[in-house]
C-alpha cells in the first residue's frame, strides 16, 4: 500500500545518519576503552584514591549509557521496519497510526543524538550551575523569576537529572529575587550554556487589580561546575567573606545560627552565596566551587588567557541582551530572538519543553562553526 511505502522509504531516511552517527561515537574506541577502564577497577589500590575511582566509575557509567541508546535507537530503527512491512503485507491501515508514532520516535531520538555528539566543548560534559535574578519591576518580575525556576525545574525531571537548590531569597510578596541551583546530569552544561541572558514575559498581571498588560524581565546565568581536578588560583586576600543567617523558599529558617556564606571576589566583583549546609564550612566550600566556576566560564565566554584578564564590568548580564519573549497575551508565543525557534503551546514551554529551543541553538552553532571555517 502507498502509505506505508511511504513510511518505509521514510524511515530509511533515517539509516544514512545512523551510520554516521555510530562512526562520529566511535563505538568500538568507547567498547576498548570500557575495557581498559573496567581493569583498573579490578587492582588492589583502586579505592586507595577515592576521587580518582568515583571519576573512573562516572566514567564507565557514561559510555556504556551511550552505547545503550546507541543500540536502542537500533533496536527501534529495526522494529519499526518491521511492523511497517508487515502492516503492508496484511494491508491493515489501522496500523498505519502506529506505525507513524514509530518512525516519528526514531527520527526524534537520532536528532538527540546527533546533537549530543556537537557537545564538544571542554566542560560541556559538566554539571550546570544556574543563577536566577529578578528584574526590575517588584512583585511581577520575582513571579516571572520564579516562574523560570520552575520551568527549569521540570526540565531537568524530565531528563531524569538532579536539581538541587543552593541559595534562595524570597520575593517581597510573591516569587524570588534570586536563586543559584546545580542540575546534574551528562552533558547538563552542554545543554543549558545557551540559556544564559534575559527572558521577558508579556501577560496581563494577577497582581494588576486593573488587569493591564505587563513585561517582566529576569535573568538567568549558566556556567559548569568545576570539579577540584581543575586548577584555578584564587588568592584569599581577593576573597571577602560575610555571613548571615539562612532562610528558605517561604520565610521558613532553615538555620537559627549564621551558617550562610556570601564571598566577594574583589577583583571582579563577582558575588557568590549559599545556605544550603548546616555549616559555615561546609557552605563556604560550595561558595569556592561556584567561584571557581564562574571564573572559568567567563573566561572562556570572553576567550581570555587568564583569570586575572576578567574585568567586573563583565559579571553582569546586560537587560538588553533578550535571548527569548514568552507571550501570554495577547497571543500565545514563546521565541528566540537567536535562532528563530518558536512554540505557539505557552503552557507546554512553562513545564520544562524546552528541547526545541535548545537544539534549535545547537545546530545554529554547529552551522556558524562551519561557515566561519
Amino acid at each position: 500500500m502507498v502509505q506505508f511505502e511511504e513510511l518505509r522509504l521514510r524511515l530509511l531516511e533515517s539509516e544514512k545518519p545512523m551510520g554516521e552517527l555510530a562512526a562520529a561515537l566511535g563505538l568500538e574506541e568507547m567498547a576498548k576503552e570500557i575495557a581498559t577502564l573496567e581493569e583498573q577497577t579490578a587492582a588492589e589500590d583502586f579505592w586507595g584514591d577515592l576521587k580518582n575511582s568515583q571519576k573512573v566509575l562516572q566514567r564507565i557509567a557514561s559510555l556504556k549509557n551511550k552505547i545503550k541508546a546507541y543500540e536502542d535507537l537500533k533496536s527501534a530503527f529495526d522494529d519499526a521496519l518491521v511492523m511497517i512491512e508487515l502492516s503492508d503485507e496484511e494491508g491493515d491501515l489501522d496500523l498505519l497510526e502506529e506505525c507513524q508514532s514509530s518512525v516519528e520516535a526514531v527520527e526524534k531520538e537520532l536528532d538527540k543524538q546527533i546533537l549530543a555528539t556537537l557537545l564538544s566543548g571542554e566542560y560541556d560534559n559538566n554539571n550546570a550551575i544556574l543563577t536566577f535574578h529578578a528584574g526590575a519591576g517588584g512583585t511581577e518580575a520575582q513571579d516571572w523569576c520564579q516562574m523560570l525556576f520552575r520551568m527549569y525545574g521540570q526540565w531537568a525531571t524530565k531528563h531524569g537529572f538532579k536539581f538541587t537548590t543552593v541559595d534562595f531569597l524570597d520575593g517581597d510578596e510573591a516569587g524570588l529575587k534570586s536563586a543559584v541551583v546545580v542540575i546534574e546530569g551528562e552533558n547538563a552544561y552542554g545543554y543549558l550554556k545557551s540559556e544564559m541572558g534575559v527572558h521577558r514575559l508579556v501577560r496581563v498581571s494577577p497582581f494588576d487589580s486593573s488587569g493591564r498588560r505587563h513585561t517582566s524581565f529576569a535573568s538567568l546565568e549558566v556556567m559548569p561546575e568545576i570539579d577540584d581536578t581543575v586548577e584555578v588560583e584564587i588568592r584569599e586576600e581577593d576573597i571577602k567573606m560575610e555571613v548571615y543567617r539562612a532562610s528558605g523558599a517561604g520565610g521558613q529558617k532553615v538555620n537559627k545560627t549564621s551558617s550562610a556564606v556570601r564571598l566577594i571576589h574583589e577583583p571582579t566583583g563577582i558575588v557568590v552565596s549559599c545556605q544550603v549546609e548546616r555549616s559555615q564550612h561546609q557552605n563556604r566550600e560550595v561558595c569556592m566551587k561556584m567561584l571557581k566556576s564562574k571564573l572559568i566560564e567567563i573566561k572562556e565566554r570572553e576567550h581570555l588567557d587568564k583569570i586575572e584578564d576578567i574585568k567586573g564590568e563583565q559579571k553582569e548580564i546586560g537587560w538588553g541582551s533578550q535571548i527569548r519573549s514568552y507571550v501570554f497575551m495577547p497571543y500565545t508565543l514563546a521565541k528566540d530572538h537567536r535562532t528563530g525557534f518558536e512554540m505557539g503551546n505557552i503552557n507546554a514551554v512553562m513545564d520544562g519543553d524546552i528541547d526545541g529551543f535548545l537544539n534549535a541553538y545547537l545546530k545554529k552553532q554547529s552551522l556558524d562553526a562551519l561557515n566561519a571555517e
